[in-house]
């Protein structure tokens, strides 16, 4: 999923092709997907930037909203929180990442049913605000950081993420 954009002119390309669709298609048969930055938010319900509300690909229930922080963009090298059992930061869970964005999900509660197991949320702080930083859900893995640009661990969430692809 791309890594750079707007949200409303993202979901306008992925529609233009049957992104959502192939997205779904992949997802029904087990096989891999990755988000990057603006390809984690689209997977979420919907996003609200610059007052303009836009229709996600809706993997994930949530809001994809202006972050409220005294920086915004979030520019830079910050750590991540990373859940217990977490496939996507084996090996790098005290590492930092290299974020750049001014939209995010700032709170987001799952619910679940018990039938079926919660996505692994990572989040991070940024200023006073914890957003969410990547959630691993079984074969859709998204994260808000570049992993193309945060060096050697960066690297090693792709090949984490490569080694699903098996």
């Amino acid at each position: 999923m791309p890594g750079v954009g707007a949200y409303a002119a993202c979901m306008a390309g992925l529609h233009a092709v049957r992104g959502p669709e192939v997205i779904g298609r992949r997802l029904a048969g087990g096989r891999p997907v990755l988000g990057i930055c603006v390809g984690m938010q689209v997977l979420f319900a919907r996003g609200v930037e610059h007052g303009v509300e836009t229709a996600g690909c809706d993997e994930w229930p949530g809001t994809v909203e202006r972050l409220h922080a005294p920086v915004v963009p979030h520019m830079g090298w910050n750590t991540v929180e990373v859940p217990e059992g977490s496939q996507m930061f084996a090996g790098i869970a005290d590492e930092r990442f290299y974020f750049v964005h001014s939209y995010g999900v700032r709170s987001w509660e799952l619910v679940t049913d018990g039938r079926t197991r919660a996505p692994l949320v990572t989040r991070t702080i940024h200023g006073d605000e914890q957003f969410v930083s990547a959630v691993e859900n079984g074969p859709l893995w998204a994260t808000q950081f570049h992993p193309e640009k945060s060096g050697d661990a960066g690297a090693a969430l792709l090949r984490n993420w490569i080694a699903t692809l098996r």
